[in-house]
């Protein structure tokens, strides 16, 4: 099914601007059953790579070594939003390994959560990596470097085992090989990767449908999925779409959401992964681009997604508080299956 996915910005009855899409729906194996024009289009994989970043501490049984609970795995996946909830949860898990926020590389920047950005603009002197969305994974990476025997200083360069590590893992779960990952620095400083839109949508049905009576990799990539959806608010936070997509659901699906417009999501019952990427790199159009999919893909057929109806409108507020314009999706089928 060929499709064309776009979101239009509307102030009051005007149309404002408009964010096009392209996406990819991918089974276990490759094959593309829906996706538009670009689908195989390479770009960043940003933080929705997170779960296969932290396959490797799960898979060399690092995880049980250190004593990591399915929480702390969850904010180990997670782009989270720097609430005390995320901050003590990171920070328990440094302690777990015996290192301290001066140990991670991916420094500060200023949190999502309402109530620590006013604690940190009341107290500057409290900043610290610790609010970085990133800051779980880093401590994944140090647990991983610790347990394997490797410097943890430098642990965020390209050239460090770590990050080779990243990328060999990142690569098979998509299918590809590791020398045609295209490497940049992420913003929290570790390595990003270059990959097809399609091959994302690939590796994230293999993570949904991978079994926890399969082989050592199926089994680790069903916890960290597992970990995902039984603690949805660690992967995220209030308000922010992956973990609103997960607890709304039931857990129906799993999804990770990446800077510059990307969201990746698999369907367990569908078998299927699906990536979503906004061309000029906006978040904002995300949930309505997201949710037209999954209505053409036959997500909601059972309860019509009431549970999920504002956020495939989200609505546009002025400073005043005012309702003064909304986000609608629209996605047509260009072209059915053969």
């Amino acid at each position: 099914m060929r499709l064309s996915i776009d979101v239009t910005v509307w102030r009051g009855t005007i149309a404002e601007s408009r964010h096009r899409f392209q996406a990819a729906v991918a089974t276990p194996d490759g094959a593309l059953v829906a996706g538009t024009d670009d689908a195989q289009v390479v770009t960043t994989f940003r933080s929705a790579a997170k779960p296969f970043q932290l396959l490797p501490l799960v898979e060399r049984g690092h995880a049980d070594r250190f004593g990591f609970d399915d929480e702390t795995l969850a904010v180990m996946t997670a782009s989270h939003s720097g609430s005390r909830y995320h901050v003590d949860l990171v920070a328990r898990s440094l302690q777990r390994i015996g290192l301290t926020d001066r140990d991670l590389a991916c420094g500060f920047h200023e949190p999502l959560d309402p109530d620590s950005m006013a604690r940190i603009r009341l107290h500057p002197e409290d900043r610290s990596p610790l609010y970085n969305n990133c800051s779980g994974k880093h401590v994944g990476m140090l647990a991983l470097a610790l347990a394997e025997g490797w410097p943890t200083r430098g642990y965020e360069q390209a050239g460090h085992p770590v990050q080779q590590l990243m990328r060999r893992t990142v690569a098979e779960a998509c299918g590809l090989a590791p020398e045609s990952l295209a490497v940049a620095i992420d913003g929290c400083s570790v390595s990003v990767f270059g990959v097809p839109l399609a091959a994302m949508a690939r590796a994230y049905a293999r993570f949904v449908t991978a079994s926890t009576g399969g082989g050592g990799r199926d089994r680790s990539l069903a916890r960290i999925r597992e970990a995902m959806r039984a603690w949805p608010r660690a992967t995220g936070g209030a308000g922010r779409l992956s973990t609103e997509l997960m607890e709304r659901t039931g857990g129906r699906l799993v999804a990770k959401g990446g800077a510059e417009g990307l969201e990746c999501a698999g369907l367990p019952e569908r078998r299927l992964g699906i990536a979503l990427k906004c061309e000029d790199g906006q978040a904002r159009g995300l949930g309505p681009a997201m949710l037209a999919l999954l209505d053409h893909l036959g997500f909601f057929a059972d309860d019509g997604g009431t549970r999920v109806a504002d956020l495939r409108r989200p609505v546009i507020r002025n400073h005043t508080g005012l309702e003064v314009g909304a986000l609608t999706a629209e996605a047509r089928v260009l072209e059915e299956a053969r």
